[in-house]
């Protein structure tokens, strides 16, 4: 048995949208589903019984930053990352290579891999597919990322057809030196921007080495929204039917239900947790920059739809106050509140493919949300 499996459940009528379940060595998880991020092997300012109680069965790490701190060499000495943080839940680790790309000023990108210098330290250091894999294989996660190039956006046809041959190539050099085949899981990342012609290559270079699992990529990074929609549609009819399909960097609610409308089982965003370091709130009605001079008297949950901890127990003058005080306890109730809402939404979602509606459902969502019908169309 392969280490990640993907149980489809239901196909919704009214949409095409998939109900499933992903089974991992550290249990199962409901899909569509949002993981959240937790870069550093901490889901910034959460416990893991917080995301447990908040039933996120599944989070992300990085390994470019597990790497570079504390090292991939102490979290095995711990036992793993499971271990390490304390969480018995599923994890996925991205390749690092998109912080390589983003985080590094100076990078070479060669066939054996990326040259770069260390964003901290300024030291000069050296990624390829296999340090990847060895990286990740030392962190235990149950899914891992093949090593690809993350081009910009816009890029040309021209660059964009050497970078999606390259990532193919570094994908079939990631599986080879994947060590731990029955424990871990390895998805390969379809590249190729706007461009359908390099989709449907990447797509099929991909699908012929059989990962267990395939990512989108290249995607949410700067393009209209409609421009996503259209790849989303074009591509992921390419990828197996009976494996997980994971769009990465996309944590917006509109995006979330629009994506899972074209076939994506898997989500994961910085964007709930960041947002909520800068006071700002996810609610049903859109977002509520709670830190604003109008809510120092406003009595209110942050949102008078939802029920978790922080709607149920503290108002938005208080949490204003705390931010406004730089408090860590507001930071922490802002993230808990927009954890909460997304890994909520997705389960609206869920329930909207079982009941076959999830066409009204983000009709409804998007009225309520603020979406006029045209710019509903368009996400």
């Amino acid at each position: 048995m392969p280490a990640i499996t993907y149980e489809p459940i239901k196909t919704c009528k009214q949409t095409g949208a998939r109900l499933g379940k992903v089974h991992t060595p550290h249990g199962s998880f409901d899909t569509p589903a949002f993981m959240p991020v937790g870069t550093m092997a901490t889901v910034k300012t959460m416990s893991p019984e917080e995301l447990n109680n908040m039933n996120a069965n599944i989070i992300l790490s990085n390994t470019y930053h597990l790497w570079l701190r504390p090292g991939e060499d102490i979290i095995a000495e711990a036992g793993g990352l499971h271990q390490f943080m304390n969480w018995d839940g599923a994890i996925l680790t991205d390749s690092g290579g998109y912080q390589v790309f983003s985080l590094s000023n100076l990078r070479d990108i060669k066939e054996e891999g990326v040259h770069f210098r260390n964003h901290i330290s300024g030291e000069k250091m050296f990624l390829s597919p296999e340090k990847a894999m060895n990286i990740q294989n030392a962190l235990g996660s149950d899914i891992m990322m093949a090593l690809d190039e993350c081009p910009p956006y816009p890029a040309s046809h021209d660059y964009m057809q050497a970078s999606v041959e390259r990532t193919s190539r570094w994908a079939e050099r990631a599986l080879n030196a994947h060590a731990r085949p029955s424990e871990q899981g390895l998805f390969g990342i379809v590249q190729g921007g706007e461009y359908e012609d390099l989709r449907k290559q990447s797509a099929r270079d991909l699908v012929s080495l059989d990962f267990p699992g395939y990512a989108v990529g290249g995607l949410s990074v700067g393009e209209p929204k409609n421009v996503m929609n259209r790849m989303l549609e074009f591509t992921t009819p390419l990828l197996p039917a009976d494996k997980p399909r994971y769009l990465m960097g996309v944590g917006s609610p509109d995006s979330l239900i629009d994506a899972s409308i074209r076939g994506i089982d898997m989500f994961d965003c910085v964007l709930p947790t960041r947002i909520a370091r800068n006071g700002t709130c996810m609610t049903s009605h859109g977002r509520l920059v709670v830190r604003n001079a109008q809510y120092k008297r406003d009595f209110r949950p942050v949102d008078d739809n939802c029920h978790c901890y922080v709607c149920r127990n503290y108002t938005r003058a208080y949490i204003r106050h705390l931010i406004k005080c730089n408090e860590t306890f507001g930071f922490r109730l802002t993230t808990y509140h927009n954890l909460y809402f997304l890994l909520e939404l997705m389960k609206q979602v869920r329930d909207s493919i079982k009941e076959d509606r999830l066409g009204d459902f983000r009709d409804a969502f998007f009225h309520q949300y603020g979406f006029d019908k045209q710019n509903a169309k368009n996400f």
